[in-house]
């Protein structure tokens, strides 16, 4: 069981959980959670780079010059990758670069993310996060009273329109709901900043056809 303290927008200790590692999975599975992040970088490829080969490029197909008796180098068309205005000799053309990996497995990736912050001390829980209006200098205060310092994943139960507001201008800062966390976003932030009923619905393996619910208050 690991133990998380829960505090208040304040900074000040409400309250712990345990979560059960069992529900994660019990261990971290690096090389699922290789898969999943190179699959995750792979799938930011746009691939529209495009250069032109000797058949696009303009130019006549004549041979310039007969192949023997002129004294020079042997020479094709204008359009060869030899010559100043040629096509390239291996033209780049668009690529699909996407990955794809099983639904289980991105699930189990995903586990092993949150396992491995988990272990390593990475993850905060707060009590709650609600704000009147947008406001970033809110925010801000809120995670300098929880000693967040570095970039940080902020993850809520659903999407709450003044809390996305009020974190998009914050540097390395980015805010999720639960159904929508993967392993590359959890890994490419230093830190996690759970809400408690986020924590909670995350780890309730009945709503995603899993084991009982493992978190205890």
């Amino acid at each position: 069981m690991i133990e998380l303290t829960v505090f208040n927008t304040s900074g000040q200790q409400v309250g712990s959980i345990q979560v059960d590692e069992s529900v994660l999975g019990g261990c971290v599975r690096y090389a699922l959670l290789k898969q999943a992040i190179v699959m995750y970088h792979a799938n930011k490829r746009v691939g529209t780079v495009a250069t032109k080969g000797r058949s696009i490029v303009a130019g006549s197909t004549r041979k310039l010059f007969r192949q023997k008796g002129t004294g020079n180098a042997r020479a094709g068309t204008r359009r060869t990758g030899k010559r100043v205005g040629g096509g390239m000799t291996f033209a780049k053309v668009p690529r699909d670069f996407r990955q794809a990996m099983p639904r289980k497995q991105r699930m189990l990736a995903r586990d092993s993310a949150v396992l491995a912050k988990l272990r390593s001390n990475e993850v905060v829980v707060v009590e709650g996060l609600s704000f009147e209006k947008p406001r970033t200098k809110d925010f801000v205060a809120v995670l300098k009273n929880l000693k967040i310092d570095r970039s940080c994943l902020v993850a809520v139960r659903e999407y709450d329109e003044n809390v996305y507001k009020s974190v998009r201008n914050i540097r390395k800062v980015d805010v999720m709901p639960v159904a929508d966390l993967n392993a590359g976003d959890i890994i490419n932030h230093r830190r996690m900043l759970f809400t408690k009923d986020a924590l909670a619905s995350f780890l309730d393996r009945k709503a995603g056809g899993g084991s009982q619910e493992s978190m205890t208050a």
